[in-house]
């Protein structure tokens, strides 16, 4: 079912991408996907690396995910079951550093280090907000727009001046740039700089291998682009000053302006809890 007004086919590309990031987004299901690449385990074991939930917070997450067909619930007797993930959610999990690498680069970067995780949680914010992918989607096909002309394609069947709202939020977030009051939209360098996420989410939800992400049709085309001055932008609630799900410490890389993390680090459980910062109130990087 048509759901703006892009072709059919980057119509269903859209939806299934705004699917998937609607599946991983909602608080801790990065942190419980991550702690469910494991061999099957036992809801205690998996409590426990997950401390800062409680019991009643961790049990409708998982089967939220198990829904979603990300994660898998076995029952191998009256007292003994299991969880783990999928085949399906194994393979999302490469879609994971290639968000954080984006923040790394993209995103402001706060006084203090982000974890991976992190990253990629904020990351997630960003591409969720309303109409999000959809608009973003129209100014990398079409360079630049109207906001009257992308409302009559992203939003059909609502009134034109509801596309100001989203826009002037992608615009806070980095992701959307214009010269002025009645000049067109266009994407941002950070905005532009999402083709190997949106490629990503792109194949996965497609059931493609993510080794095709460089060959979206329209993401995939993206040439590197000159890195933006940093600026603020707005994230999720403050986070609670509680652990992180165990992962292996950041590592400090040469030269500058590459990930302080490696791809293995954020799949790691290796190494004990340790609090995770705080944004300030508001939940804006400074």
């Amino acid at each position: 079912m048509a759901t703006t007004g892009l072709p059919p086919a980057d119509d269903a590309d859209v939806a299934r991408v705004t699917e998937a990031l609607q599946m991983i987004t909602p608080r801790w299901n990065v942190r419980i996907l991550l702690a469910l690449n494991q061999p099957p385990q036992r809801y205690t074991e998996i409590a426990i690396k997950l401390p800062y939930l409680q019991s009643g917070q961790l049990h409708p997450k998982i089967r939220s995910l198990c829904d979603a067909g990300l994660a898998e619930r076995t029952e191998h007797s009256a007292r003994h079951v299991t969880y783990g993930l999928t085949t399906r959610g194994r393979q999302l999990l490469p879609v994971l550093p290639v968000m954080a690498a984006w923040a790394e680069e993209h995103l402001e970067k706060p006084e203090q280090p982000l974890s991976a995780i992190e990253q990629v949680e904020d990351s997630l914010t960003l591409l969720t907000r309303r109409q999000a992918p959809a608009i973003l989607w129209v100014l990398k096909s079409r360079q630049e727009a109207s906001a009257r002309a992308l409302a009559r394609i992203v939003i059909p069947d609502g009134y034109w001046t509801n596309i100001y709202p989203p826009l002037r939020q992608l615009m806070d977030d980095g992701l959307v740039a214009t010269s002025g009051k009645g000049q067109p939209y266009r994407l941002s360098p950070a905005g532009d700089a999402l083709g190997p996420v949106f490629g990503a989410l792109s194949m996965w939800s497609a059931g493609r291998s993510l080794d095709h992400a460089d060959r979206h049709p329209l993401w995939g085309r993206a040439k590197p682009s000159v890195l933006a001055a940093p600026r603020a932008w707005a994230s999720h609630q403050s986070r609670l000053p509680v652990p992180s799900v165990p992962l292996a410490p950041a590592v400090q890389t040469q030269p500058a302006r590459r990930p302080i993390w490696q791809s293995a680090d954020l799949f790691s459980h290796a190494t004990p809890n340790r609090p995770m910062p705080a944004l300030p109130a508001g939940g804006v990087r400074r």
